[in-house]
C-alpha cells in the first residue's frame, strides 16, 4: 500500500517516485560561528564582512581588518546564515558573499553534493516554527547544533529538488519586485508630499487659474486643547500614539496591558477624530508623532497632548500635513533640549503656537484627494505582498513532506 506520507501535497506530474526520509546531518555540513576581539575587525575596513546576527542580513555593519581567521570558520557563497541565539532565533539569508566571518548567535549551513542548496534553503524556511519552540525553552532563546543537524528531512531525486527550488525562486522575485515597487511608491509619495506642503507644486483650479495664496493660522487658532478627564474611570479602553501605526488599542499593540487599570481616572479621555501628540522621539518620528485618532473613545496617559480642531473639512489635510516634515523645523526651535534625551521638552504655550499653513478650500480638497490615491496605490501594493507571502507560505507546507 502507498504511504502517502512520503509524498508532497503538490508535486511536478512528472516525478512519481516516493521522498527518501534523512536527517539534515546527512546532507548538509554545520559551521560554529566565532568570536573576534576588536583589533580582528575594523567599521572603517572596506574588506571582508563580519556579520553578527540577523540584523546584518541586510545591513553590512562589521567590517574586517585582519585575516586571522581559520578560513573553515568563515562562511562562504551559497551557505544559509541561521540565527541560533538571541533573538530572531530561526531567522536565515542564504549569503551571496565570497566570504564572511560570522559571530557566535549565527551558524552556517553549507549543502553537501547530495542536495540542491536552495532546496535546502527552502525547506529550512518551513522550520522556522518549529526552530523557534526549540529556543523558546531556554533562559537565552538558541538553537544547539543537534537541534539543527538532527531535523528530519525527506528528499526527493536532485532534479526534482531543482524543479522546486527554481519554481520558490521565482515566487521570491516576485515578492522581491513587489516590496522594490512599494519601496518607491513610498519614497515618491514622501517626495511629492513635501513639495505639495511647501507649496513647491500648486494645483489649478478647474478654469486652469491659480488658487489664492495659502493663510497662516496657528494650531491654538485652530484646534482646542482637551482636557477632559477620566475622573470616574468609566472609559476602560487604554490607547497609545504609535510613530509606525498612529492611535492604537494598548493591548492590540504591546500585547498586553501597559496601563494600570485600577488608576485610569488621570488618564485624558480621547474621541474619534481628535489629534494626539506623543512626545516621544524616534527615528520615525524625531520631534514626536502627531496622529489622528480612528480607533474610537478611549483613555491616553497625561503624557500626551490631545487637541479637537474646530474646522471638521481640514481633518483630512491636517493628518496628511503631520505626516510631513514641514513642522519639524519650528518644534526643534522651541524644545528645551536640557531634559530627557528621549522627549521633547516643550511648553504648552509654545506648542500651540506651532504655524499651519491653509490652502483654499479648493486646493486643499485636490491635494487631499491626490495623497489619498497614493496611498490606495501603495496599500494595493501592499496587499499583493501579503497575499504572494501567504501563497508562498503554503506552498512551504504543501511542496515538501
Amino acid at each position: 500500500m502507498k504511504d502517502t506520507s512520503l509524498y508532497p501535497c503538490i508535486r511536478f506530474s512528472e516525478y512519481q517516485n516516493e521522498w527518501q526520509k534523512s536527517q539534515l546531518q546527512n546532507s548538509v555540513i554545520l559551521i560554529s560561528g566565532q568570536h573576534l576581539s576588536p583589533d580582528q575587525y575594523d567599521t572603517k575596513s572596506n574588506e571582508n564582512p563580519y556579520f553578527t546576527g540577523p540584523s546584518d542580513f541586510t545591513n553590512d555593519v562589521g567590517k574586517l581588518r585582519k585575516w586571522s581567521l581559520v578560513e573553515s570558520k568563515l562562511a562562504e557563497c551559497g551557505d544559509i546564515l541561521i540565527t541560533v541565539k538571541g533573538s530572531g532565533v530561526g531567522e536565515m539569508m542564504m549569503l551571496g558573499l565570497p566570504k564572511v566571518a560570522i559571530g557566535r548567535q549565527l551558524m552556517a549551513i553549507r549543502s553537501r553534493d547530495n542536495v540542491n542548496n536552495n532546496f535546502i534553503h527552502f525547506r529550512l524556511q518551513k522550520n522556522k516554527k518549529l526552530f523557534e519552540a526549540l529556543a523558546s525553552g531556554n533562559l537565552i532563546p538558541g538553537l544547539s547544533r543537534p537541534d539543527i543537524l538532527q531535523t528530519k528531512i525527506y528528499l526527493p531525486c536532485k532534479k526534482e529538488q531543482q524543479k522546486i527550488a527554481d519554481f520558490l525562486s521565482g515566487v521570491d522575485k516576485k515578492i522581491s519586485l513587489l516590496e522594490e515597487k512599494h519601496t518607491l511608491l513610498e519614497q515618491y509619495k514622501k517626495g511629492v508630499m513635501q513639495k505639495l506642503f511647501s507649496q513647491e507644486i500648486r494645483f489649478k483650479d478647474k478654469n486652469g487659474n491659480d488658487f489664492p495664496d495659502w493663510e497662516k493660522g496657528t494650531l491654538g487658532d485652530l484646534s482646542n486643547k482637551v482636557s477632559n478627564k477620566n475622573k470616574d474611570e468609566s472609559v476602560t479602553a487604554v490607547l497609545t500614539n504609535s510613530a509606525k501605526s498612529g492611535i492604537v488599542n494598548q493591548t492590540d499593540y504591546f500585547k498586553k496591558d501597559i496601563a494600570n487599570e485600577n488608576n485610569l481616572g488621570g488618564y485624558s479621555i480621547v474621541e474619534k477624530g481628535d489629534f494626539v501628540y506623543n512626545p516621544r522621539i524616534s527615528v520615525l518620528a524625531p520631534v514626536g508623532p502627531i496622529k489622528r485618532n480612528h480607533v474610537g473613545q478611549g483613555v491616553m496617559s497625561p503624557l500626551y497632548t490631545v487637541f479637537r480642531f474646530k474646522d471638521d473639512n481640514i481633518l483630512d489635510y491636517l493628518e496628511l500635513y503631520f505626516e510631513t516634515t514641514q513642522w519639524h523645523r519650528y518644534m526643534n526651535s522651541i524644545a528645551n533640549f536640557g531634559a530627557r534625551h528621549d522627549r521633547m521638552n516643550i511648553t504648552m504655550g509654545d506648542f500651540f503656537n506651532l504655524p499651519i499653513p491653509i490652502p483654499s478650500q479648493g486646493e486643499m480638497v485636490k491635494i487631499v484627494g491626490f495623497i489619498q490615491a497614493l496611498n490606495k496605490k501603495v496599500n494595493a501594493v501592499s496587499k499583493q505582498i501579503e497575499h504572494t507571502q501567504t501563497f508562498k507560505k503554503g506552498l512551504l507546507q504543501q511542496m515538501f513532506v
